[in-house]
């Protein structure tokens, strides 16, 4: 995931420095590292509940990275976030693990925070054209849906079509390991 955000937000001296506003930062993991190996932007990161926040403000903590911001409480679906603007967002892992609405809310917060060049970086796995691109996603599709129906790994298709109804056109998809895409949506 690194090398594809090292080339999508490069250090280009003279450049103003980014601001990427990171979505449903788990446990901060993600955050110390990126913000580590990308000193020239700055990274916020975000998730939804106590636990979580304490996490990343424990990791952020440890590293000592002045780049890395303090994490703040934000629900995708809602209709203000904590943040007026960011210059990209990036979200690992959470548009399967929630309903369908947070994917909805996620793209209007990107429409409402990126200016046009902005991007929306996803990283996960999806379905293509409503298969999956491997028998282990289909059995992880299987395995969330029975955790809760509103859960699964969605198409890429459909994920498309919301993001391109919002005003971003789907720039680039990127394979990774373990059957996973990054998919980077630009703001037009």
């Amino acid at each position: 995931i690194l090398e594809v955000l090292a080339r999508l937000w490069p250090d280009m001296p003279g450049t103003p420095r980014r601001l990427v506003l990171e979505i449903a930062s788990g446990t901060g993991e993600h955050a110390v590292h990126f913000a580590g190996h990308l000193p020239h932007v700055d990274w916020q990161p975000s998730d939804l509940g106590a636990d979580a926040i304490a996490s990343v403000s424990a990791w952020r903590d440890e590293a000592g990275l002045a780049n890395l911001r303090a994490p703040v409480e934000l629900d995708v679906r809602a209709p203000q976030w904590p943040l007026d603007r960011a210059s990209d967002l990036f979200c690992a892992n959470m548009i399967h693990i929630a309903p369908w609405s947070c994917t909805l809310g996620l793209v209007a917060g990107a429409t409402r925070l990126l200016d046009r060049g902005g991007l929306l970086v996803l990283y996960g796995p999806f379905a293509i054209d409503g298969q999956h691109t491997a028998p282990s996603n289909a059995a992880f599709d299987a395995d969330l849906r029975r955790r809760d129906p509103s859960w699964g790994v969605r198409d890429l298709a459909e994920v498309s079509a919301v993001a391109d109804a919002a005003g971003f056109t789907l720039r680039e998809r990127v394979s990774m390991p373990a059957n996973n895409l990054v998919v980077v949506f630009e703001r037009r």
